[in-house]
């Protein structure tokens, strides 16, 4: 049974930093690449960072490009986002993910958890 928690959200001011955490069971990084997307009122949930722990290889959305990172743990099946330089655009409810395919243009996820909120205020 495949299950993704995430934690990490909150309010923060523009300019601000935010560290998402994510636990993973029910499936290995062997199985699955893992990733953050991310959904705002009236959007569609896009893709916004993600890792193939086998090799390393990451995909990031253009206007996250420098200031969020991802990394996984592979011994403790854990994911984590740092966001730095957050804008008001920026927020939305995230979600991590178990990710099928990363490619230089997307990653397309297949199991999602319950999202957690990042609100950026101006």
């Amino acid at each position: 049974d495949v299950q993704l928690q995430a934690s990490g959200g909150g309010l923060v001011q523009a300019g601000g930093s935010l560290r998402l955490s994510c636990a993973a069971s029910g499936f290995t990084f062997d199985d699955y690449a893992i990733g953050w997307f991310r959904q705002a009122p009236g959007n569609e949930r896009d893709g916004v960072a993600c890792i193939d722990p086998r090799d390393g290889s990451t995909y990031y959305e253009d206007s996250v490009k420098g200031r969020f990172t991802i990394s996984s743990d592979n011994v403790k099946n854990t994911a984590t986002l740092q966001m730095n330089s957050l804008k008001p655009e920026d927020t939305a409810v995230y979600y991590c993910a178990a990710v099928l395919m990363i490619s230089d243009d997307a990653c397309l996820g297949d199991y999602f958890g319950q999202g957690t909120q990042v609100t950026v205020s101006s």
